[in-house]
């Protein structure tokens, strides 16, 4: 920014002063958060912050400033928000209270949308996220998710939300406000991309919990997640929808839901996938899946066999080798898949991670599915004994697996 404009900028704040009128303080308002709107340097917002803005704007949202005066600083915070430190700055200065008292029901559909804008820039940092909390602000949120509301409303508000459920006291706050079936609603096809992601980022945060798992499917997120993982989505919006199914598969009615939703094909295809993150969920998610008897036999059945194999070789990343081997190891308990992850190839790679350079919990599933594939198979234990796991079979024969 060149050396007039920031002293155009200090101008601009001195007149947010209480001893300016209130035309020019709306007139400075007005300059100031389009300055911060369109700055794609980050000059101006480190100009207007480094001017003294951030204490007059939050004077200037609370009562007894107009609700024009009001919406404008809360625009212009939103904006200088987009900074790590400002966020801090901004909420040691008393900013997030009158904020969340902007969402209260006689608010203007504008000063509703500024003000989530606002927290949901500053609930980035974690600290403010406890603090916005604290405030009320949950309960005021979620209603703007409603149908009915602006799209840009739901946005501020879902974003808000997803950024606040980071933390595990949140989501049970956001849980209990009655948010999931309004985040489900927000997964459909009605919504905007950036709303979609915002609603499977917060629903993703929620599902760990045995109860929320059970809620969340039965308020019909399954069907849109599977819909999320095909190509019309973002590489960051299918990365999400994978996590949160894959924490939703832990809820053993939810395996045969997921099935049922046609999330088994897109899964294995994602096992090609050129995103690490991608690959790593999807097998872990299959791996899940194939607790289920009759998705061993439908992850068999799409190709996934020999995709999973493949992760276990030593060009994967040690969590993708690990979910491949938790899959393989409930595949295997089906006794025609014992035959078909012989025959592609996984006794040798996982005869490899029986030893010292995997973890412990890799060397378990290893040998374990290793016992699997052995059986009363001769050719098996003749390609395991090849693979130089001679000891692993006199261990089986002798003790089982231990």
């Amino acid at each position: 920014m060149p050396p007039l404009a920031r002293r155009d900028v200090r101008s601009l704040v001195r007149k947010l002063g209480a001893d300016a009128r209130p035309s020019q303080q709306r007139q400075a308002l007005v300059a100031i958060a389009g300055l911060s709107d369109c700055d794609q340097d980050g000059y101006s917002l480190v100009a207007i912050t480094a001017a003294g803005a951030i204490p007059l704007l939050v004077q200037l949202l609370r009562a007894g400033s107009s609700a024009d005066l009001q919406l404008h600083a809360a625009t212009s915070l939103a904006n200088l928000a987009q900074i790590a430190d400002n966020q801090v700055a901004i909420a040691a200065a008393g900013a997030i209270p009158p904020l969340v008292l902007m969402l209260g029901a006689g608010s203007s559909a504008e000063m509703l949308e500024a003000a989530a804008a606002a927290l949901g820039n500053l609930a980035i940092n974690a600290e403010n996220a406890a603090i916005i909390a604290a405030a009320g602000a949950i309960p005021r949120l979620v209603p703007l998710l409603r149908p009915g509301c602006a799209a840009t409303m739901q946005e501020h508000a879902v974003r808000s939300l997803c950024n606040l459920s980071l933390t595990a006291d949140n989501q049970v706050i956001i849980t209990a406000a009655g948010s999931i079936p309004h985040l489900v609603q927000l997964l459909g096809p009605g919504s905007v991309a950036d709303v979609q992601k915002y609603a499977v980022g917060a629903l993703c945060s929620l599902a760990p919990s045995a109860d929320n798992a059970v809620t969340i499917a039965a308020a019909g997120a399954i069907p849109h997640l599977v819909q999320l993982l095909g190509p019309g989505s973002s590489i960051e919006v299918r990365e999400i929808a994978i996590r949160a199914l894959l924490r939703l598969a832990g809820n053993v009615d939810n395996q045969a839901i997921i099935a049922a939703a046609g999330a088994i094909p897109p899964l294995v295809l994602l096992l090609e996938s050129a995103s690490p993150t991608q690959v790593q969920s999807a097998a872990g998610t299959l791996g899940r899946l194939a607790l289920n008897a009759d998705n061993q036999v439908t992850i068999a059945a799409a190709g996934a066999i020999p995709q999973l194999t493949q992760l276990l070789g030593p060009g994967s990343s040690s969590l993708a080798q690990e979910n491949a081997a938790g899959a393989l190891i409930g595949l295997v308990c089906n006794a025609d898949n014992q035959t078909t992850i012989a025959a592609a190839g996984a006794i040798p790679p996982l005869v490899q991670l029986t030893g010292p350079g995997s973890t412990r919990l890799v060397q378990q599933i290893a040998r374990a599915t290793l016992h699997m594939i052995a059986g009363n198979s001769p050719d098996n234990r003749r390609a395991i004994a090849a693979a130089g796991a001679s000891s692993l079979l006199q261990q089986i024969d002798a003790f089982g697996l231990s």
